[in-house]
């Protein structure tokens, strides 16, 4: 016989499907923020393959940003300042967008927004959440 008996790979391939989908929602990464809610239109990416800078405010209004060697680190506004500037140095194109929690003081979220600038980020984004439409 000299046929390759195939159902055991399929076998293994499922149970690799399974445990990707499984641990895929695990694997997000990130500073856990309770955004506001906005029924604002998202806005047009000019280049969908830049993945953006976001500084991530929460509700003690310390600064995360999702670039760097750890994202998951609080930054003091010296370090926001100095990695997004070498980041938009590098790549001048790169959308700049301001995660605040909701519960953060409205000066801390404005602060942030600053330090942004002064890193030389012309367009500074919101990032919301939809309102919950379901009731």
């Amino acid at each position: 016989m000299g046929d390759i008996n195939v159902v055991p790979y399929i076998d293994v391939m499922l149970v690799l499907l399974i445990i990707f989908m499984v641990t895929a929602p695990l694997l997000s990464q990130g500073v856990e923020v309770d955004l506001p809610t906005a029924s604002a239109e998202p806005l047009p990416t000019p280049n969908e393959q830049v993945e953006p800078i976001v500084l991530t405010v929460d509700a003690a209004g310390r600064f995360f940003l999702n670039v760097g060697e750890d994202s998951k680190a609080a930054l003091d506004p010296k370090q926001v300042v100095a990695i997004v500037r070498s980041v938009l140095k590098n790549s001048p194109a790169t959308p700049v967008a301001v995660r605040g929690d909701r519960n953060a003081n409205y000066g801390a979220v404005m602060n942030g927004m600053i330090l942004l600038q002064d890193a030389g980020a012309g367009k500074v984004g919101m990032i919301t959440e939809p309102p919950d439409t379901s009731n």
